[in-house]
This record gives C-alpha cells, structure tokens and sequence, in this order.
C-alpha cells in the first residue's frame, strides 16, 4: 500500500530543516505555518481490499501528536462508514521544531539573528544564504562579528594577521577562517577597502589590506669564487623575494629544480646559482628582471607535470631552457622510470619542438602508459657529463 506514514510525513519536515528553510523564515519574518503536508492516502482497491492495513494506517498516524489530521467518512461494505485521514497539518513552526528536534539550534539562530541585526545588518543576506554553516558557526559568531567591526573602523590596516588584538580572539583565528571572512567582509566593507583582484585563501591578507607574509626563495652558490657569506663556499642561501630582487652578484646561469637533494648536492659551476624551485608559483621569481640578463635552465621531472611547469615559467621568462628533460636522459633511465597518475591533458603552446614531441608522447602514452622519470633518480655522473658539454 502506497500511502504515507508518520516517518514520510516527518521527513519532510526534516527536508525543510536541511535546506534552511526554516531558518530562513526567521530571516524574511515570513511564516509558512500552519504548514500542509504531502499526504498520500490509500486507494479505492486498497480500501476495498486491505481495508485492515488501512485502519492500521489511519491509527498509525491519528497516534503522531504533532500532526493535526483532516478526515473523511468512507463506507466499506463490511465494515460500515469509517473515518480516514485525508489531510496532515503542522499548525506551527514550535510543533515542526519539537518534532524534529531542533528547539536548542533555532534558539541558537535566533541568538546569532539577534546580534547580527544589531552590529551588522549587511551580513543578514549572508545569513539567508548560508542559515547552516552560520549555525554550525554560532560559538565563533561573536569573534567573525567582533573582527567585521574592527576592519569596518580600521580599513586596509597594513599589520600582519596576527597582530589584530582583540579579546577573545586568539592569534590564529583569522587565518583558520578566512574563507568564511572574505564572504562576509565583502558585505560590508567599502569598496577601496578591498582589492578585488586579489581571490582565494591564500590572498587574503592583500584582498583586506595587511602586510602579507614575504615570499622566500632559496638558492645555493655554485661559485666558490663568489662570496656572499665571509669564509663560506657555496653557501644554501634563503632570501625574502625583496632582497633577492636587489642581489647584485656576477652571474651568468642561473639552475632550477625541484629536488631539494639535487638542489643540495648540484655541482660547481662558474658565475651561476641553483634555485630550488616552487612548483607552479613563479609570481615572486618574475619579478627579478635581472634573471633576463642569465641563462636559465629548469630542471623538473620528465613527465607532463614537469613541462607544465615549465611551460609556466617561460610566461615570465620566455628564454628558459630546459635542463636533462630530454628523450635521451629519459632512455637512458628506463629501469627506473615511475609512474604519473594524473598526467595533465592540455596542450603547451611554450614548448619547443623537441620537448612538445616528448611532452605529447607521454600524455597520449605512445612510450608507456603514464610513464614519468622523477629528476631525483637522474644519475649525478649522467648530470656532471651534461654539465661539462655546455
């Protein structure tokens, strides 16, 4: 028998919970109650039929206190006329609440509405479109608020993250929410306090205006006859991105790979530097123009990664030669080439003819299937031979 029970007809009320609904009734002021439910009633032939599991149905939900039923009169030829339930009602939002059990978070809501209407009335869009996650907030909702209001009265406030001090809030909080922050600040603050070109977690700081971690890049001497620390050849060198930029050394070559090993233990080679790399973050590195004036050589896996990478770095600096990423190199490591489990499927267009020929053979599998040689397991013999044919 296809006919509603007092679980079908709870669930939908949980349904209405799940999607914020009613919290957002909260919100709006609008109600929706006394509140209609979808109640599906037994058949003709199920009431001529099963007219027991019928009456079993009817008692069923005539049993479910919070509902208030409509009946009917149905006369069965055995049993005489009967009453069935033909309509379920929920008469209010406090009935819906106790039958589902959420009196305790729609006070908490309410207490998160309150405040919000108080302090920071822009932010109600935000509560109507995320009622949830602002529940699922409610013990940091005073400290996001608290934060809101600092940044509305001091605007692009150029301090570190952790250097807000207010009560309660402790030096991490701002980094642990900074995604639910950009929504909210973004409802609120002016539009010269925001850089909007700035998006995503991890540019937070420069979106709302504080000083932003500097950005380090390291790299090691290859030169002992370049000092830059007194009685220290070949010294592993970290830099913030703005002293690196103002390096005055006399250099002509300038290696970067992605192997803190092959970084650590690079050769010696005249007038030049080995830099260990950053993947696909190149955005620090661009801005030392003075890389122009040096032959760059980018050493990375030889796998569709590794060319993305460095089809990347040649957005910045177009004459970047590749370094042992080269059929050649890949042959002569057959034993002990790996596997790439998610090869990049994109074309390159900076690539030059021999390395798109590879590039393409290993991300259309014409060699092996998913093949990659990391640089880790390039043989140093193999990279001190390249190195002296150059």
């Amino acid at each position: 028998m296809n006919a509603s029970s007092s679980s079908d007809l709870k669930a939908q009320v949980q349904r209405l919970w799940d999607r914020g609904e009613l919290l957002r009734d909260s919100i709006s002021g609008e109600s929706r109650f006394p509140l209609r439910l979808t109640l599906k009633t037994p058949s003709s032939s199920d009431i001529t039929e099963r007219f027991d599991a019928v009456r079993s149905w009817a008692g069923e939900l005539s049993n479910a206190r919070p509902l208030r039923l409509e009946w009917r009169e149905v006369r069965h030829r055995v049993q005489g006329l009967q009453q069935l339930p033909t309509t379920a009602w929920i008469d209010s939002i406090d009935v819906a609440l106790g039958w589902i059990g959420k009196r305790r978070e729609w006070e908490r809501f309410s207490e998160i509405l309150g405040v919000t209407q108080t302090s920071q009335p822009a932010l109600l869009a935000w509560l109507a479109k995320r009622p949830l996650q602002a529940l699922a907030l409610a013990e940091e909702w005073p400290q996001l608020l608290s934060i809101i209001s600092w940044l509305v009265d001091h605007p692009r406030p150029a301090i570190h993250l952790r250097q807000v001090d207010l009560p309660g809030i402790h030096s991490k909080f701002i980094e642990v929410y900074r995604g639910v922050l950009t929504e909210l600040l973004d409802l609120v603050l002016s539009d010269d306090a925001i850089d909007r070109s700035r998006t995503g977690s991890s540019q937070f700081a420069a979106r709302f205006g504080f000083l932003e971690k500097p950005t380090r890049i390291r790299f090691r001497l290859l030169d002992p006859a370049t000092s830059l620390v007194a009685h220290v050849e070949c010294p592993d060198i970290t830099l913030d991105s703005d002293s690196f930029l103002r390096l005055k050394m006399p250099l002509r070559r300038i290696f970067i790979t992605e192997n803190e090993t092959n970084f650590l233990a690079f050769p010696r080679v005249a007038q030049a530097i080995v830099i260990f790399g950053a993947g696909y973050g190149w955005d620090a590195l661009a801005r030392c123009r003075w890389l122009d004036d040096c032959v760059i050589q980018y050493w990375g896996d030889i796998d569709t990664h590794g060319f993305a990478i460095l089809d990347q770095l040649r957005r910045h600096f177009s004459h970047v030669q590749s370094f042992l990423m080269d059929r050649a190199t890949l042959d002569a490591h057959a034993p002990l080439w790996g596997r790439e489990e998610n090869p990049v499927t994109v074309d390159l267009p900076r690539l030059t003819t021999e390395e798109h020929t590879l590039f393409t053979d290993l991300r259309d599998n014409r060699i092996r299937d998913k093949l990659r040689l990391e640089q880790e397991h390039v043989a140093f013999g193999w990279l001190r031979d390249h190195l002296e044919t150059r």
